[in-house]
């Protein structure tokens, strides 16, 4: 049976990769987990039972893998790494409730969910690509009962705020529109080797059952992106500009009459700004512009 590396030890890592003619990759953004009573407690928090299907996305050397695999997790794993990935094999390939998915995951996570969306989803997210990950499986209608994230403090931060905070942005909204959102730790630099140069912080995603709550969730989240487009601008000046777009109103009387109505019966003050916006706002506010035939 393959051994494992010491996932504790910095220095018992570094030998591992130096053995095989590894080394860390920057661009990947890899930092592993050193804190075993942090790990515990990450996997504890994904509530994994025997069976149960699990996405991990940047299982690096497999700490975690190992981790979830001994509760039981039915494990497929999303390693770009192709060093890393062929370490995974040797390991983890022998374990019939394991399966290696190689390559970018933003780019084989849509496939993979064609065959089977798991109820759980867990990463220890590369900073350079934490938000586009949460966000593409939402805007791609793909949720999970739970996940849990490690990720850069200030993404969690987005994730988690509260209208108008300065953290409060389109991705605070999308993340609680599709989930309810609980930070869990900060993680200093010392749990992790190498060290990175942020903090990070654990979240937990709990689906929420009312999703997506709106008429159109294609119009919500395009609407979304239109209102936070320019945060200094208003409402009524953001609005203005995204009902112009192709597709949708030409400029003139019918989109003033068809911004007007919509703003007064969603109960907007056009002179508000999108950070002022609570997720309910947002939702009668597309369902307005939706009955007003308006397209996303």
């Amino acid at each position: 049976m393959p051994v494992l590396p010491d996932y504790d030890s910095p220095t018992a890592l570094k030998a591992f990769l130096d053995e095989r003619g590894m080394a860390m990759q920057k661009k990947f953004g890899q930092n592993f987990m050193v804190n075993r009573a942090h790990r515990n407690r990450l996997v504890d928090a994904l509530k994994v039972e025997e069976g149960m299907g699990v996405w991990e996305i940047g299982p690096g050397l497999g700490a975690m893998t190992d981790a979830l695999l001994a509760r039981g997790a039915k494990l497929s794993v999303f390693e770009i790494d192709r060093g890393f990935a062929a370490v995974l094999r040797d390991i983890f390939s022998g374990r019939e409730n394991f399966s290696l998915i190689e390559g970018d995951v933003l780019r084989t996570w849509k496939k993979a969910a064609e065959a089977e969306v798991p109820p759980r989803l867990f990463g220890n997210l590369p900073y350079n690509i934490a938000a586009t990950v949460i966000a593409d499986t939402i805007t791609g209608g793909v949720r999970f009962d739970r996940a849990v994230f490690t990720v850069q403090k200030e993404v969690a931060l987005r994730m988690a705020a509260k209208p108008s905070t300065a953290d409060y942005s389109s991705f605070s909204v999308l993340c609680q529109w599709a989930y309810k959102v609980t930070p869990l730790m900060d993680l200093a630099a010392g749990s992790f080797w190498p060290r990175p140069n942020v903090v990070s912080k654990a979240v937990a995603l709990d689906r929420r059952d009312d999703w997506p709550a709106c008429e159109s969730p294609e119009l919500f989240m395009s609407l979304l992106r239109g209102l936070f487009s320019s945060r200094r601008k208003t409402i009524k000046n953001n609005l203005s500009a995204w009902l112009q777009r192709p597709g949708r109103l030409a400029p003139g009387p019918e989109a003033a009459y068809v911004m007007e109505q919509s703003l007064e019966r969603a109960g907007i003050n056009p002179l508000a700004r999108a950070e002022t916006l609570a997720i309910a706002d947002f939702l009668r506010f597309s369902d307005a512009l939706h009955e007003a035939g308006v397209k996303p």
